[in-house]
This record gives C-alpha cells, structure tokens and sequence, in this order.
C-alpha cells in the first residue's frame, strides 16, 4: 500500500469522510493547508452531503486532477476537453472495480437523513467505504499511467 493510500485510509478511520479522507492525503502536494481541504471537502461525503449522489471518494479523485491537470480559460476548449478526457478515464477505472461511481449504489442504500451516524466498529464493519477510498487514492497516485 502506498503512502498516500495509507494516509487515506488513516484518515478515514479517524472519522473523516470520504471525499476528506482521499482529498487530504494529497492537500501537502498541492500546497492546501490539511484545514482547508478539509473544509472544501466536507460537503462531498455520503454522496454530496448524504444525498447518496457522486461518492465522496470519487469526487475527491476529480478535484485532484482538476488541480493537476484542470483549465483555466473559458475559452480553451482542447484543454477543456482534455481534462473531461481525464475525468472520464478516471471514473472509468474506478467503475470498472465496482460497477458505479454512485454513492448509494455502491452502498446499496438511499439517503437516510442528514444525521451523520457514529463512527464505531459496527459502522465500518457494515460499510464498503474503505476500500472506495483506498482505491480512489490508489488511482490519483497512479494517475499518470491512466491518463
């Protein structure tokens, strides 16, 4: 296991979401301060705030292309559809593992509220997340041979 995929994984089972596990296990190679990646990603777990929508993972894996390899002029489009390339490619790979890049198919379950629930033995025992994490922090370390 890779660093980073590690660090992902650590901060995961510390209680971070999804999309704050993945995103911050790289904040330090992009010059984010860890506090603030966690507040840009926040919104993003459970699916977009438990919506069940994009997995958190996932989302996170875009953002960190973006930063990489995103555009910055509304009119390059080559560019712009270059890194839609890379997005797609991306989700791809991580469809390709589990069938979906959508949370509450990858979870099989609909939004149940905006009550986060505890984070204990139970909770990750029932939940898949861990390995969506590791292995969106797995393709963004690898990203480079999948683009």
């Amino acid at each position: 296991m890779s660093e980073k995929v590690e660090k992902a994984s650590e901060l995961f089972l510390e209680g971070y979401n999804c999309a704050q596990s993945v995103f911050c296990a790289f904040c330090e190679d992009y010059g984010i301060p860890f506090e603030q990646g966690l507040k840009m990603t926040s919104s993003m777990g459970g699916g977009m705030g438990k919506l069940r929508e994009v997995c958190g993972a996932v989302s996170s894996m875009f953002l960190i292309c973006g930063l990489k390899y995103g555009y910055t002029s509304p009119t390059d489009d080559e560019t712009k559809a270059q890194h839609y390339k890379h997005i797609q490619d991306l989700a791809k790979i991580f469809k390709n593992e589990y069938g979906t890049i959508i949370c509450r198919d990858l979870l099989n379950m609909d939004s149940d509220g905006h009550i986060p629930q505890t984070r204990n033995a139970e909770y990750y025992k029932e939940r898949p997340c861990l390995k969506f994490v590791e292995k969106a922090a797995e393709i963004i370390k690898n990203m480079e041979k999948y683009i």
